[in-house]
């Protein structure tokens, strides 16, 4: 179809395989059938999108959501390893140092490690190889949390004549964090932008080769929540209730689709056929038929029955405007006694059909039909 029309066709189709919950099939009686929007009441979609792309390859194979696996890295490794880096450091360099960072670079070896990673990550990312870029990236973590262990900056506040030190470990640490959070940027959007905020500096791939020195941060604030496990059980059962709505529904749609006019109003009980016979039913022509004033339901016709002409008020409103109707032939009761009402006399009934309001259609005869010819 592209090539008739003249469109380049693609190099390639970039796809993977069936997404999995807890190893097995989407079931929606077990809950595991998410929509996005059930998703989106109880979690952070930003969750997910670590997730998905720590175990993402360039391979066409399945991907299982393990909800426990879920809960559990994204807290081990976006709160406890990440984002809990900058709140390790960020309190000293605030209360301390009026959020500034330390004029010269403590450790610029260790910060060549992190910058140099940034050819490899990208190399990754275009190669879609994101499970493996994400890895790189918590193995760096997994250093920079090393090292402020290391250096214990909470007991280094404690001594006295140890401010500089104090202020060069945590300007290492957000420096360091820094450099995790512009590797994560694609995968992470959301945090980021938070994180940008806070370092009142915009993440950039080039920004990486050089740390940030002398440069002031704004007070930290939690930039990630961790994953209640609560939320994601109620999640499932939010799903549940979801689909046993939506299944309910479908049994309600199948059921109306065999319904049938007769089952929603079955057929009155026998009578003899010479009750029948006293309905004179006539063909009539409608000369006029016009609103009632101050009456919702009913069009006043006058109707011609053959030499004859009969007023009849029809409830028939909802369904018909009064010129859609004036010259045509339908059928009314022509012996039924007539009946004082407010708006005059009704001489007769005109017959319809329908269960009602709008969905009401008068019967109409095949031309050839004559006014005042009985219907047998």
């Amino acid at each position: 179809m592209l090539e008739g029309s003249g469109f380049r066709k693609p190099n390639n189709v970039f796809v993977h395989g069936y997404v999995t919950v807890n190893g097995a099939k989407m079931s929606k009686s077990k809950g595991t059938f998410v929509k996005a929007s059930t998703y989106l009441d109880h979690l952070d979609p930003e969750c997910l999108r670590y997730y998905y792309a720590a175990k993402l390859n360039s391979r066409i194979d399945d991907l299982d959501l393990n909800l426990e696996d879920f809960t559990q890295r994204v807290n081990a490794d976006v709160v406890n390893k990440i984002v809990n880096l900058a709140s390790r450091n960020a309190g000293f360099i605030t209360k301390r140092f009026e959020g500034k960072l330390s004029d010269s670079f403590a450790e610029p070896e260790l910060y060549k490690e992190f910058a140099a990673a940034a050819e490899r990550i990208a190399e990754l990312y275009e190669a879609r190889e994101f499970g493996r870029a994400i890895r790189e990236i918590t193995a760096l973590a997994d250093k920079a949390n090393q090292y402020v262990d290391e250096k214990a900056p909470w007991v280094v506040a404690k001594e006295e004549g140890k401010d500089q030190e104090l202020q060069d470990i945590c300007s290492v640490g957000i420096n360091l964090f820094r450099v995790l959070m512009t590797y994560l940027k694609p995968v992470m959007p959301a945090l980021a932008a938070r994180t940008e905020a806070f370092l009142n500096e915009e993440l950039t791939w080039e920004g990486i080769a050089q740390p940030l020195t002398a440069h002031e941060i704004t007070k930290f604030k939690a930039l990630f929540n961790r994953i209640d496990p609560k939320k994601v059980e109620a999640m499932i059962e939010a799903s549940k209730e979801d689909a046993a709505a939506e299944q309910a529904a479908k049994e309600k749609a199948e059921a109306a689709k065999t319904e049938t006019e007769l089952s929603k109003d079955p057929i009155a009980e026998e009578i003899e056929f010479d009750a029948f016979a006293k309905v004179d039913m006539r063909i009539a022509r409608i000369i006029s038929c016009e609103e009632v004033p101050k009456a919702d339901k009913l069009l006043k016709f006058q109707l011609d029955i053959g030499g004859e002409t009969r007023q009849v008020f029809s409830g028939i409103k909802s369904a018909y405007k009064p010129e859609e109707l004036e010259g045509k032939l339908t059928v009314m009761v022509a012996n039924l006694k007539p009946r004082k009402m407010k708006f005059g006399m009704s001489e007769g009934m005109i017959l319809a059909a329908g269960p009602g309001g709008s969905e009401l259609w008068i019967l109409e005869p095949h031309e050839g039909a004559q006014p005042g010819m009985r219907v047998m």
